[in-house]
């Protein structure tokens, strides 16, 4: 199994190349296009996540764990994603509620009486 040891000290920036590199050997693919097929997504989005112009999605994540037999945490851990959790603010969770009512005619009619 992959040690993750290595890959957990402070020298290790993100680098999805390394991950892209290791799931290739892995699975024994010759290159980032059959690397791309299988996991079902166009050989570009493979060529913009290695010039970090994409990130790696939940779902393509959920993919490469699911083709490779990898944890998610090792997948992490492989492009150098060393957070322990994920925090999301109540805003991201929660639109604002004057973005998500509609103003229309009826409600300022109502509102007049």
């Amino acid at each position: 199994m992959i040690s993750l040891l290595n890959l957990q000290s402070d020298k290790v920036k993100y680098d999805p190349n390394h991950l892209f590199d290791i799931l290739i050997k892995r699975l024994r693919l010759k290159n980032d296009a059959a690397l791309a097929k299988m996991l079902d997504v166009a050989p570009p989005v493979i060529s913009k996540i290695r010039h970090l112009r994409l990130p790696i999605g939940a779902s393509l994540m959920i993919t490469m764990h699911e083709i490779s037999g990898l944890t998610i945490k090792e997948l992490r851990a492989l492009m150098g994603d060393k957070r322990e959790t994920f925090r999301i603010t109540d805003s991201q969770l929660k639109p604002s509620l004057a973005k998500s009512r509609p103003k229309t005619k009826e409600r300022t009619v109502s509102q007049q009486y």
